[in-house]
């Protein structure tokens, strides 16, 4: 009797589960559909709650896609990447009204500031937007709901702008600039060499697989396929425990430069697109900006941080800690901005400086000394980051594959892509598994996701060349961890001592 319990009950469970999986899909329907309420319960009606539920149904779909990646073996970030394409593309094919205005990304940010200048709507879409999607966009934005799926639209945007920040302030924190002194000239050739190689090949390929392109376009290619995804290299490594081997040191060092120097050419290329022009003079006043503001921060944030304890430790300590890393990753994203830098870099710059031992003057209980800035801000980036990707995913046209220009380009970026990352192995020393640093360097993941976004931001990657950007990061994320597993024993790896 109890056994048919247990089987009925699991049954029961069972057949619900499927049911349960529909409560996302339901909450993006009903945002993205709202519905008028009736006269008589219009005081009794929020207008962000459409707002909550379209951002919370996407937010769902991100916990699907990072569930189901993990329970393939695969890293969270392309679960969220590949659910977004998914949704993304069968949503619009059976014309979702939420889906056709998200999907548009930045241009719909560039359609609403032209409404504010008391631009006719129409003009103003056809200014923005293709003339086919132009369509498609007024007739939703026409219907009876279309201001409040613009607002969804604009929310779900916002939020995943929180995320990225919080995602690069995340990355400052794991890195340390004594660890990154102490792994030396070996991760610092791998690092420069895993910059560069696929820049000038990542511009080859786009120079010759897209003549018609432009310059600015060819430079933005080059210096997304400069980034490198530390996260999902370390996680192979502790996955086969090999974390403590000179590999693991060399893999791990050269990608936190890698990301430096990435941020660093993301500067000097978002620069030069925003000025107009490229000379010696401008690209120098570009990195001297850089290295400026990086050493600013360096030698000024410590002192502004030490000010700004002093007044927050009468709070609580997670107040205090909550407070102070908010509020310093965010000015230094504004200065970063404002100085005419990407806001990416300020939020890495406060994660390198903001660590645990300014709070060591604080009055702090001893049962609260193990509360952590990270643990801290880690909900919030779980929260918003996966937003980020989803919408990243839900940006890429499926349709765009149908053209064989696409998949070529695609095929092109990967080879660069792949071959740049592996000939940076050669810069690691003779003793070390040279094959497994150039493979452990080759995913792009989230740094290669963020520079695309950017690009495309910027109006210099167009929704063929985001999506063949987009294939690029897929493949490379998906063959990096069993080509590492392979090659880390095949050729074995040389432990080093605690």
């Amino acid at each position: 009797m109890q056994t048919d319990k247990h089987i009925w009950s699991a049954g029961y469970l069972q057949s619900w589960r499927g049911l349960w999986l529909l409560v996302p899909a339901l909450a993006v329907f009903l945002a993205g559909r709202p519905v008028a309420a009736a006269p008589m319960d219009a005081l009794h009606n929020d207008p962000i709650a459409p707002v909550i539920l379209g951002v919370t149904g996407i937010l769902f779909f991100a916990i699907i896609g990072r569930f189901a990646a993990r329970k393939l073996g695969q890293p969270s970030v392309l679960g969220e990447l590949i659910m977004g394409v998914v949704l993304g593309n069968l949503a619009y094919f059976v014309g979702f009204e939420l889906i056709l205005v998200l999907r548009e990304g930045q241009a719909i940010f560039e359609l609403e500031r032209l409404l504010l200048t008391g631009a006719p709507l129409d003009l103003a879409a056809f200014s923005t937007l293709g003339s086919e999607t132009a369509a498609d966009v007024l007739w939703v934005l026409q219907g009876p709901h279309g201001g409040q799926i613009l607002q969804i639209a604009e929310t779900v945007d916002v939020f995943s702008r929180y995320g990225v920040i919080f995602m690069l302030f995340m990355v400052g924190l794991d890195t340390s600039v004594v660890e990154m002194r102490k792994v030396g000239g070996n991760s610092l050739r791998v690092a420069v060499i895993g910059v560069v190689v696929p820049f000038i090949l990542g511009f080859a390929a786009a120079r010759i697989l897209m003549p018609d392109a432009s310059f600015n376009t060819d430079l933005f290619i080059a210096a997304t396929l400069g980034a490198t995804s530390v996260g999902i290299t370390a996680r192979v490594l502790k996955d086969l425990h090999h974390d403590r081997t000179s590999e693991a040191h060399v893999i791990l060092g050269a990608a936190v430069m890698d990301d430096m120097l990435g941020l660093l050419m993301l500067a000097i290329v978002s620069g030069i697109i925003v000025s107009g022009g490229v000379n010696l003079l401008n690209i120098l006043s570009i990195v001297v900006l850089a290295v400026l503001f990086l050493a600013g921060v360096l030698f000024l944030g410590p002192y502004l941080l030490r000010f700004t304890i002093r007044l927050l430790c009468h709070l609580d300590l997670v107040e205090a800690k909550m407070f102070t890393s908010y509020l310093f990753v965010m000015v230094l994203a504004w200065l970063a901005n404002l100085v005419g830098l990407a806001t990416i870099i300020g939020a890495f710059a406060a994660g390198l400086i903001l660590n645990d031992t300014f709070f060591r003057h604080c009055r702090i209980p001893r049962e609260e000394y193990n509360v952590s800035i990270k643990s801290l801000i880690m909900p919030l980036e779980v929260i918003l980051v996966p937003i980020f990707f989803v919408l990243m995913g839900i940006q890429v046209k499926i349709e765009t594959f149908f053209d064989c220009q696409v998949l070529i380009m695609a095929g092109g970026l990967l080879v660069a892509a792949i071959v740049g990352k592996l000939v940076c192995g050669l810069g690691a020393s003779k003793d070390t598994n040279r094959l497994a640093v150039g493979l452990g360097m080759m995913p792009r993941g989230e740094v290669g996701l963020v520079f695309a976004a950017i690009g495309k931001s910027l109006g210099v990657i167009g929704d063929e060349l985001f999506a063949s950007v987009v294939l690029m990061v897929i493949v490379t994320t998906l063959l990096s961890p069993p080509l590492l597993k392979w090659s880390l024993r095949r050729g074995g790896a040389h432990q080093t001592p605690a």
